[in-house]
């Protein structure tokens, strides 16, 4: 008998980002040499795809207009090992390299009020190994970084002074593997524990009554809450398959034991074909990973190098799961999305919808459609955009100071990729306002109708 087929899940690649892959170069030129260029972190936002660089080179793919910018951390090449957007007031970007820098990006609006030039934001010195985490509170004036060797740093932003003021949070015995921030209480999970951290009490407490047995990238992650911290309450994944439900306080509430759930067929993410084979391996010894909250109540993300799993905790099932290789970099999610940073620069995009225009502002057009005549909506299909051409922006240095190294070779070196950028910011936020009137007009045109504008292209 031929083997069962395992079952398709909801979320699929309804098509390939080629528009941002094939728009970042392969390669660069380092005076004589030619240095190869990997993709090492990723995050996504409904706006932006953030994506460092083995090169220090952080490629921002602004999904509204289709171009993409590039930042450089100027001085020395640290690969970027992470990377986080944060859209408040103003749209920021926080990155972390391998040798313990981190950077903060305010980004160009043409928005009236908001930021008109392009600023960075440089911590440098408290930070002794790699950064792995990072995170945002909500309105962007407190950022968290943690690194490999255990140390958290707290930065304070004053974007309006154009300053930041890092300190020393906290210093683990072992690595930190992702952190979260919400309600004045910093999650925190190392290799050997996961930890709340109140920033008004300046108090620690454990997750559970003892450290992990064996260390791991075992994560944690809150789950959506009202408008208290009381209501705060966290999932961390556990070894053995286990996920820990517990309270703002430490105290685990129950133990959910997933590993039942693998003994049946498991549902897989179905993706386009590829040159080699990027599913159908299976580890030894399934494990949960780094954890998100994503979509629907109950449904976490969970992911590691080997293998990502969508569960729902409510009604015990696996939705959808990719188990490769090895060689998962980084996975972010946002709204209905997943994206996975595969080996060296390839990019998943994983959804229950196409992404596009039609697709992702269908329920828009509907809702400004007149309701005196019958809209027309078109069918969701994938869609492929081509990016325009790389810009690299002027970049003001404010905040922390710069590293040392930054002689006139890195000088000479910023001041020719910004004559190859050759883009001014000016005529950048003049594009981005025409195109915001061409969205305009298209929402606001009414199909069927004439317009009192001969010029304008719907009529």
């Amino acid at each position: 008998m031929a083997a069962q087929l395992a079952p398709q899940s909801v979320l699929r690649e309804f098509c390939p980002l080629y528009y941002l892959l094939n728009a970042i170069p392969a390669k660069v030129q380092r005076g004589f040499r030619s240095v190869l260029v990997y993709l090492t972190a990723l995050d996504s936002s409904s706006d932006f795809l953030a994506v460092g660089s083995s090169i220090g080179m952080l490629y921002l793919y602004c999904r509204r207009l289709a171009h993409l910018n590039k930042y450089s951390l100027e001085g020395k090449y640290d690969a970027i090992t992470a990377v986080k957007l944060l859209s408040c007031f103003d749209d920021l970007v926080a990155v972390g390299t391998s040798s313990g820098r981190v950077a903060v990006f305010q980004l160009v609006s043409p928005l009236p009020g908001r930021n008109k030039q392009l600023r960075r934001f440089d911590v440098v010195g408290l930070h002794k190994g790699s950064v792995t985490a990072l995170a945002w509170s909500t309105n962007g004036m407190k950022l968290f970084s943690g690194d490999d060797k255990g140390r958290v740093v707290f930065t304070s932003l004053d974007l309006d002074q154009g300053v930041c003021k890092p300190v020393l949070l906290l210093e683990e015995s072992s690595g930190v593997v992702q952190m979260e921030y919400s309600h004045q209480v910093l999650l925190v999970s190392t290799q050997q524990r996961s930890l709340l951290y109140c920033t008004q009490k300046q108090e620690v407490l454990q997750l559970g009554t003892k450290p992990r047995k064996s260390s791991g990238r075992f994560g944690a992650c809150f789950l959506p809450a009202l408008c208290k911290q009381s209501d705060l309450q966290v999932f961390a994944a556990r070894p053995g398959l286990r996920l820990w439900r517990s309270d703002i306080r430490g105290q685990v509430e129950d133990t959910r034991l997933l590993k039942p759930l693998f003994n049946s067929q498991i549902p897989q993410f179905e993706l386009f074909p590829r040159p080699d084979p990027i599913g159908g391996y299976r580890p030894a010894d399934r494990q949960l990973g780094l954890l998100s909250c994503f979509l629907k109540e109950g449904w976490i993300l969970s992911w590691n190098e080997y293998s990502i799993y969508v569960l729902d905790c409510l009604n015990q099932v696996i939705i959808g799961a990719l188990e490769s290789s090895g060689d998962i970099v980084s996975v972010s999610c946002c709204d209905n999305e997943i994206f996975v940073l595969k080996g060296d620069r390839d990019i998943i995009r994983l959804s229950n919808s196409p992404e596009g225009l039609a697709s992702n502002l269908l329920d828009l057009s509907v809702c400004l459609s007149s309701p005196l005549t019958t809209p027309t909506i078109l069918r969701s299909v994938g869609s492929v955009e081509i990016a325009q051409p790389i810009r690299t922006m002027a970049i003001i240095t404010e905040g922390g100071g710069r590293e040392d190294g930054e002689g006139g070779e890195g000088r000479q070196e910023k001041a020719e990729e910004e004559e190859e950028g050759g883009v001014e910011e000016v005529e950048e936020a003049e594009e981005e306002q025409q195109m915001e009137v061409w969205l305009l007009l298209w929402f606001t045109w009414i199909p069927g109708t004439a317009c009192s504008n001969h010029t304008c292209p719907f009529c």
